[in-house]
């Protein structure tokens, strides 16, 4: 497999915060989030990124998500993709987001 065909099996799509609400049960800091990723629906993530983001914050805010790498449940929360950010020079996840208004959904490419 080429690296391209690679990159191509990852289906990464822009959705919107709809909800954030802290995960109490988590063994680690993180917060429950609804996203809305336009006509895949609403879909479920766990997120470790409470350092630099508050709940209140988080709602209406577009994010980045892998999409089919299979749902997990995290301390009783289903898990359905994963919200993407990358660590700053602390280690603190920063969320990736596109710079301007995009559709729901879209993919990444």
């Amino acid at each position: 497999m080429t690296p391209l065909e690679a990159f191509q099996i990852l289906d990464l799509r822009v959705g919107r915060v709809l909800r954030a609400e802290p995960h109490e049960k988590a063994r680690k800091p993180s917060y429950k989030l609804w996203v809305d990723l336009g006509p895949l629906g609403v879909k479920q993530s766990s997120a470790q990124i409470t350092d630099l983001y508050r709940p209140e914050d988080l709602v209406g805010r577009l994010v980045v998500c892998a999409v089919n790498l299979g749902a997990k449940r995290v301390a009783g929360f289903l898990s359905e993709v994963l919200v993407l950010g990358v660590p700053d020079e602390a280690g603190r996840v920063v969320l990736l987001s596109p710079d301007r208004e995009v559709p729901l959904g879209g993919k990444v490419f």
